[in-house]
Formats: structure tokens, sequence, C-alpha cells
């Protein structure tokens, strides 16, 4: 059965209203959109069959199909962006084996991030879902508590248990370390949850019916309730191989990843 890749975007944004639609320069000067560029890093990825945009937004509709993405309209009600994959699946005429949410406001995910996901759910049968997660450096983690003490949300971390399993996710920079590190490549205890999500159907379309717990909402971290509903998720530890990683979260975080781009040659 094959395998799809969705990435919903929507508009309102109660950090980055339109951010979508932001206007990112690569190293070569060449402008694209957030979703254009997170469309084009789908794209890359091998072994999938599909890659649609799903959006309620008729300017991302229009902008997405101006670069020659397909898109599925979902409804306005979608909590967040995996409610707004269920959504796309159900109105889609197809059937797959593996969903993944690919969040548009990640457009450097490299595509053996992605790929290395899929072939970890298709090995753990007791996963309805799994997530990739990369341990931070001594730069990532310090860019990260420089977010938290100036009131920002750097990224989301992770901690899981023996067998992969996630134990749980923060905006907060868990667990908790004494230590200090310095701006090299030095690895530290901290892993940074990488924003994709691979899916099995049956788990993605229950996601949809469960109501939104307590640690979802005082987070605003949507995989929260698969492990408030007890659900199984895999952490896939994933290696950057010398590329750099970051979401678009604030708009402060555009000429961050502008330098990334630059640094690693990216148009």
């Amino acid at each position: 059965m094959p395998v799809a890749i969705v990435i919903p975007a929507r508009y309102e944004s109660s950090r980055y209203p339109g951010k979508p639609l932001a206007v990112l320069k690569g190293a070569t000067g060449r402008e694209q959109s957030l979703i254009e560029r997170s469309w084009r890093a789908a794209c890359q990825v091998s072994g999938v069959d599909r890659v649609v945009i799903a959006t309620d937004d008729a300017r991302i509709n229009t902008a997405a199909q101006g670069f020659g993405a397909e898109v599925v309209m979902t409804p306005e009600s979608c909590a967040n962006g995996t409610e707004r994959c269920a959504a796309a699946i159900a109105e889609m005429d197809e059937e797959f084996e593996i969903v993944v949410n690919l969040q548009g406001d990640a457009p450097l995910t490299p595509h053996w991030f992605v790929e290395e996901l899929v072939a970890s759910l298709r090995d753990d049968a007791e996963a309805g879902m799994a997530t990739p997660v990369l341990r931070c450096d001594g730069r990532a983690l310090n860019g990260f508590l420089a977010d938290r003490r100036a009131g920002r949300v750097g990224g989301t971390t992770a901690v899981f248990g023996a067998e992969r399993q996630a134990l749980y996710f923060s905006k907060e920079v868990i667990p908790y370390t004494g230590d200090t590190y310095d701006d090299r490549e030095e690895a530290t205890p901290v892993f940074h949850h990488v924003g994709v999500y691979a899916y099995r159907p049956d788990a993605l379309a229950a996601y949809a019916r469960w109501p939104s717990g307590p640690l979802e909402q005082l987070e605003g971290l949507e995989q929260l309730r698969f492990l408030e509903q007890g659900s199984r998720i895999l952490c896939v530890e994933v290696e950057a191989h010398g590329r750099q990683f970051w979401e678009l979260n604030n708009p402060e975080d555009v000429p961050r990843l502008e330098a990334m781009m630059r640094e690693m040659g990216m148009e």
C-alpha cells in the first residue's frame, strides 16, 4: 500500500499569523515561501507515493497551486496538524499504509529523517505512530535555552524510555541538566523533537475522535493526546550528518533559518 505525506498549513497563528506564506531567502538569493520550501523538502523523500498540502485557507491554496502542489481543503475546525491530516486523508480516494505529517514550518527537514521514520514504524507493530528525535549538540541546546530566557519557544524536546517509547514532550528544555556546553558539536543529554509524524491510518482516525486532554492543552503539543490515551509513540533517533535543523516558530526565526540555508548552500 502507498505512503502519503500530508503538509498541514493554516494561515492563522497566535505567534505568527500568515506564517506559511512567510518568505525565506536561500543561499543564492532565491526567495520562496515557507510552505513551498516545505513542499519541496517533502518531494525529496523517497518511497512516497503522494504529497499533498492540507489547508483551510484560500490564500494558501492559491499559493500552493501556483507552485504545482496538490491541495486538499480541510475544515477550519481542525485544532492542529494531526487533526488536519486526518481530515485530509478522509477526503482522499486512496488507502495508505502510512501517513506522514510533515509540518509546514520545517523546511530544513532532511529526507532521510522521514525515510528512517517510515522504516521504523513498519518494523514496530505495537506503535500507532512514530516521530524523530535529534540529539542536541551544544550549539542547538544553547539556542533552546536562549530562546526560553527571552520568553520564546525555540523548539520541543522529548524524553523516551529504553524501548524508545515516548515518555513526554515539552516546550521546556527537558531533561534538566546543570552542565554547560559550548557552541561545539558536543553531544548533550537533550533531544530535539523533530516536527514530523508517521501514523498508521487507524491510529490517525482514532486521534481525530479522542478529546483533547489537559497536557495537550497546557503544552500546545498535539502528540501528547496519544500519550494521554495510552497509545505508544515510537521515538526514532536520527542523525543530522552535518545538516542544521530548525523550525520556524517565531518571526525572529526567519534570519536564523536564512543563515542556516546560506551556510548549507541551500537555494
